[in-house]
C-alpha cells in the first residue's frame, strides 16, 4: 500500500492552528494529544472523517519557536485535493477570509491554488477531475461538494533528485512518471489521496532551516509491520540507510530515516487507527494520553493552552 501517511508540521499558536484547519479549510479534528516525546505540547491531527492514511495533517504548535526557512533539504509545499470545479468556490473564501493566496497556475495538466496558512505554511489545493465522486467530510463550514478530499502530495526541495528518488521508487513503492522543468513527479501505484511526490531539483540552492511554518516530516505508509519491516530491509540493505527502531504512536507504529537530500521520513503503519481510544462519532474531543503519560495527566493539562474558547 503504497502512499503518503501523514504531513507533521510546526505551527505557533495552538488556538489559531486549530481555528484556521477546521474553520477555514473545514478538516475535521481526528485528533487531541500531545507530543510523547515532549508532552508540554499538543500534537494535533487533522484530516477526514476517521483520520484514514492519506488525510492526515498534523501539527506541533510550538508557539515560542522561531520562524523557519524555506530552501534545501525542506518540503516546500503540501497539497491537498479538491474537485476540479471546487477552485473557484476556494479562491472566493480565501478572499473573504483574507487567507494569503498566489493566482492558479497549472502543473501537470492540472490547475492548482497555492496559498498559506496563519504560520506561513505553503500549501495548495490541486483540482482533481473525479474528485467529487470521493466520500468528503464536513464540518459545515465547507459545503460537502467543495471539500478537501484529503492530499494529493508533497514537494521537496532536494539538491539532487537521485538518491531520494531511488528510495521512492525501490522502497516506498513510487513511480517517477514524468518531469516538467525542475519538477520530477513521483506517484504510487494506487491513485487517489497522497499518491503525488514532487521532487523540485535546485541545485545550489541555500538550506532551509527548520523552524514555525516548516513541515517537520513526511509519513509513507506500510500496510502493518510486516511490510514495514520489509521496506527497513530494503533501506538497510539497499541504500545504506539507518532507520530508527519502531516507535510506538499509539494509532501507528514509526520507524524514522533522514533521506539523503536531508529530510526527515517516517514509515507508519496503517493500523491500528485514530479509533483505538476512542469512538469515531466524538474523534478528537478528549485530550488522549499515552498509557505512560497517563500518571501526568493532571500536570500535562496545567501546561497546556486551553482550546475552549474556539471549541
Amino acid at each position: 500500500m503504497a502512499g503518503i501517511h501523514h504531513v507533521t508540521a510546526i505551527a505557533g499558536q495552538a488556538t489559531r492552528n486549530y481555528e484556521f484547519y477546521t474553520r477555514t479549510l473545514g478538516l475535521r479534528f481526528v485528533k487531541k494529544t500531545v507530543n510523547f516525546d515532549d508532552p508540554g505540547t499538543y500534537h494535533f491531527y487533522y484530516g477526514d472523517e476517521t483520520g484514514h492514511p492519506g488525510t492526515i495533517l498534523t501539527f506541533f504548535p510550538w508557539e515560542h519557536a522561531a520562524p523557519g526557512r524555506g530552501g534545501v533539504g525542506q518540503t516546500q509545499q503540501t497539497a491537498f485535493r479538491v474537485p476540479a470545479s471546487s477552485l473557484g468556490y476556494w479562491t472566493h473564501r480565501f478572499v473573504e477570509k483574507s487567507v494569503a493566496h498566489q493566482p492558479p497556475e497549472k502543473r501537470f495538466g492540472e490547475w492548482l491554488l497555492s496559498f498559506t496558512d496563519p504560520d506561513g505554511i505553503s500549501l495548495a489545493l490541486v483540482g482533481v477531475a473525479g474528485a467529487e465522486q470521493e466520500k468528503a467530510w464536513s464540518t459545515g463550514e465547507v459545503p460537502a461538494e467543495h471539500a478537501i478530499r484529503g492530499f494529493q502530495g508533497v514537494t521537496l526541495l532536494i539538491e539532487d533528485a537521485g538518491r531520494t528518488g531511488a528510495i521512492l521508487s525501490d522502497v516506498l513503492g513510487f513511480e517517477r512518471i514524468g518531469q516538467e522543468g525542475s519538477i520530477i513527479r513521483f506517484r504510487a501505484p494506487e491513485t487517489g489521496e497522497g499518491a503525488v511526490v514532487d521532487i523540485y531539483e535546485a541545485k545550489g540552492f541555500l538550506p532551509g532551516r527548520l523552524g514555525r511554518g516548516s513541515v517537520h516530516h513526511i509519513a509513507f505508509r506500510a500496510a502493518d509491520d510486516a511490510e514495514q519491516a520489509e521496506m527497513v530491509r530494503k533501506l538497510t540493505q539497499n541504500h545504506a540507510m539507518r532507520p530508527t527502531e519502531q516507535k510506538d504512536r499509539n494509532y501507528f507504529r514509526s520507524v524514522y530515516f533522514r533521506e539523503p537530500g536531508g529530510i526527515l521520513f517516517e514509515i507508519a503503519t496503517d493500523i491500528p487507527g485514530f479509533a483505538v481510544d476512542e469512538p469515531v462519532a466524538t474523534l478528537g474531543q478528549a485530550l488522549k494520553l499515552p498509557d505512560f503519560l497517563e500518571p501526568q495527566r493532571k500536570a500535562i493539562e496545567g501546561v497546556l493552552p486551553s482550546l475552549e474558547r474556539v471549541a
